[in-house]
């Protein structure tokens, strides 16, 4: 064995962040193959799943899906001043379909789709693939099918197989979102000939074999899944969907400890991750010879602080305004955040614009949250306060500020920590009396962001199940509403009763950082914050 052998496992060893066959296999597969044809990834936590449109899928499962399977259509891409890269969410590209074209009268679109392109195992791709896939989007429930009809699709009888390689999709309504929703993560396309035969009759869309098995035909394949701590991708090397990516193999690790991911970082053993703490990409961004940092405000997200408005206490109004009023807003964009991010407190709860996300206009005043508080009625409170382990480098120094700031005023929070596998979980029972979470909105726009979280009719991200027919009305209409001045009015109204009714708080609105070694390039900020690994290049 080598001396650089022998130094990189004494490194993961000493470190905790691999087992030891763990850190076997990850020697031997580094020293056996060319390392510049493998990236390293080492992440707090991945996939606890391969299927997105599985119940309770996480946010890495998104990653796979985007990475392994294909869609219809993708978004460009665009160079921002500063040199970074971000997706163009104005921009659809061809991906699986090399060309469509709408209707005349605006109520559907025809998709053309490459005729050489195959799945994974040879599979030819066919309409009759896209249209199953989308079916089983509308019929797994939850998440995808909600996905589905934030774009108006919401119907199997709306995809309509014309030939073997040509798919209509029927619009039910003029709507801005339905082709932006037809490029997302969702609406990837499975092998559906391969997903029947590992279906049966109590399970006729394959979800169980799905969660561990794929059946794509993105530009990479997965070899290796062991949930909780590894994901290996090869390069698919008959992908027509797009350039064939450089790098033709992926170790994507689970490290749990952010001390020892920057270790890994720092002596090269990693070539990239996303989940430090806020400090390590602030002290990285500091010194650019050594470790390259990429980081832009991530769009219509926000990190919070949600109240369950279905049961006491926190069904009453004056209760949850008393607990804006008690939150330390500047303490926790320091001490959690270290000013990274954009805070979202301080302003005024009549949006003078209509953008999101905007800061609202609570700020710490205890003895106005004391004052609430009396107003409520509510007297002592016991409650539980529940955050992911998977995003403790943020939440656990928030929850133990919000802790401390709601015992002034008479609330007692216990912390509740949720595995990062199980909290996607946790979150849709919609059971938990106070949480901290992070929520982004895929497309860019302040009623898509709306529609997820405050929307009543069960909105699967409305975690605080929140009910407010005039809102729910709000949302609806500026979604199609028929003129600007219209639509400015709408999105204001709706940004000012989440504001006044403060079901959930805004705290930050969160940056995306990724740190890698100074070779990497390529890198693209994308809406789903998960990497793209067929952009990136290892020099």
């Amino acid at each position: 064995m080598t001396t650089t052998s022998l130094k990189r496992r004494s490194l993961l060893k000493a470190a905790g962040a691999l087992p030891a066959a763990g850190a076997a296999l990850y020697a031997g597969r580094t020293q056996a193959q060319d390392r510049k044809e493998t990236l390293v990834m080492a992440n707090e936590f991945g996939p606890n799943m391969l299927d997105i449109h599985g119940l309770g899928a996480n946010r890495p499962s998104y990653g796979v899906a985007w990475n392994v399977y294909d869609r219809l259509m993708t978004y460009g891409r665009k160079k921002l001043p500063d040199g970074s890269m971000m997706y163009d969410y104005s921009k659809l590209e061809p991906e699986l379909a090399e060309r469509w074209k709408m209707d005349a009268d605006g109520m559907g679109v025809t998709f053309y789709l490459r005729k050489n392109a195959k799945f994974h195992d040879g599979t030819p791709v066919t309409a009759n693939d896209v249209k199953w896939s989308f079916d089983r989007a509308l019929a797994m429930g939850g998440f995808p099918t909600f996905q589905m009809k934030a774009g108006s699709l919401e119907d199997p009888a709306q995809f309509k197989v014309v030939d073997e390689y040509t798919l209509h999709v029927k619009f039910v309504r003029k709507d801005k979102l339905s082709m932006p929703d037809l490029a997302v993560p969702v609406a990837s396309i499975y092998n559906s000939t391969l997903a029947k035969k590992n279906a049966t009759e109590k399970d006729p869309w394959a979800a169980e074999w799905l969660k561990n098995n794929t059946a794509g035909g993105g530009g990479y394949k997965v070899v290796s899944f062991k949930p909780g701590q590894e994901l290996v991708l090869e390069r698919f090397d008959d992908w027509k969907s797009g350039p064939l990516p450089k790098i033709k193999r992926i170790i994507q690790r689970d490290v749990p400890s952010a001390g020892n991911r920057r270790a890994l970082l720092q002596r090269g053993d990693i070539d990239m991750t996303y989940s430090l703490p806020p400090k390590d990409f602030a002290d990285f961004a500091g010194d650019k010879s050594k470790i390259k940092v990429a980081s832009l405000p991530v769009e219509n997200a926000l990190f919070y602080l949600g109240m369950n408005t279905t049961k006491p206490p926190f069904n009453n109004v004056k209760v949850r305004q008393a607990v804006a009023y008690a939150l330390p807003y500047d303490k926790i964009f320091e001490s959690a955040f270290y000013g990274r991010g954009i805070k979202m407190s301080g302003a005024s709860n009549d949006p003078k614009a209509p953008v999101w996300p905007q800061p609202h206009g609570y700020k710490q005043d205890l003895a106005k949250a004391k004052q609430l508080m009396q107003e409520s009625g509510a007297g002592a409170i016991e409650t539980t306060l529940s955050y992911d382990l998977g995003s403790a480098t943020v939440s656990e120094p928030t929850a133990i500020l919000v802790q401390e700031a709601l015992a002034q005023i008479g609330i007692k929070a216990s912390i509740n920590k949720v595995p990062g596998a199980n909290w996607r979980a946790a979150l849709l029972k919609k059971d938990m009396p106070m949480i901290l979470n992070r929520f982004g909105g895929w497309l860019n726009y302040p009623e898509y962001f709306f529609f997820w979280c405050y929307h009543g009719q069960d909105a699967v991200f409305n975690t605080m199940s929140y009910k407010n027919p005039t809102l729910d009305k709000l949302i609806t209409n500026a979604r199609f509403a028929e003129s600007k001045p219209l639509y400015d009015g709408m999105v204001k109204d709706m940004i000012k009763v989440a504001h006044d009714e403060v079901p959930r708080i805004p705290l930050v609105q969160p940056m995306m950082d990724v740190a890698m070694q100074p070779n990497i390039s390529g890198y693209t900020y994308w809406f789903h914050l998960e990497p793209d690994y067929r952009q990136l290049v290892k020099a």
